[in-house]
């Protein structure tokens, strides 16, 4: 019976540090400005004429 608590603890300790690592891994100053992508139309509204 321990050993099945003990393989099952190990188990649970892999996972949350994996989530832990692709979590908190990534770059240091935090994520890059989002880039205009080419293929979106632009978002600003068009003038109006009225």
């Amino acid at each position: 019976m321990s050993l099945i608590l003990l393989e099952a603890f190990g188990a649970l300790a892999l996972l949350v540090l994996i989530v832990w690592w692709t979590m908190f891994s990534g770059r240091k100053n935090g994520e890059l400005p989002e880039q205009p992508r080419a293929d979106e139309p632009d978002k600003t509204p068009p003038d109006r004429k009225d």
